[in-house]
């Protein structure tokens, strides 16, 4: 009986391993010469180790929405587009799933062209 869940172990293991060997390699064997280049601010545009509570930009929050807005965007168009041909060969289905594909890329580019005229997408 327990050597039907010899696989599922193995499979955890290796991917177990997959995950922590690199992770501890690079721990164990990276060189460790902090400098002020690699200590100073990286993206985000002020000093990580200050005060928690200080004030900064709300175009990050506005970036990370946007962000969001089209991740979502891909997740659900890579799918659409994997199981679109058996969709276009169902009878009126292809072009029932191609016109709500074009509404849901419609209504979110209505959403870019909004966020543009409100100048969330300007850097300065």
């Amino acid at each position: 009986m327990m050597e039907a869940y010899f696989p599922i172990l193995m499979f955890v293991l290796v991917g177990v391993a997959i995950g922590v060997l690199p992770v501890a390699m690079g721990f164990a064997l990276a060189p460790r010469r902090p400098d002020p280049e690699k200590l100073s601010p990286y993206e985000c545009g002020f000093e990580a180790f200050e005060d928690a509570r200080m004030k900064f930009d709300v175009r990050y929050y506005l970036i990370a929405i946007l962000f969001i807005l089209f991740d979502l965007e891909i997740a659900f168009l890579i799918p659409w587009g994997a199981v679109f041909s058996d969709m276009a060969a169902s009878d009126g289905l292809g072009v029932f799933g191609f016109v709500e594909m074009l509404v849901f890329i419609g209504i979110l580019a209505l959403g870019d062209i909004y966020a543009w005229a409100k100048g969330a997408l300007d850097w300065e």
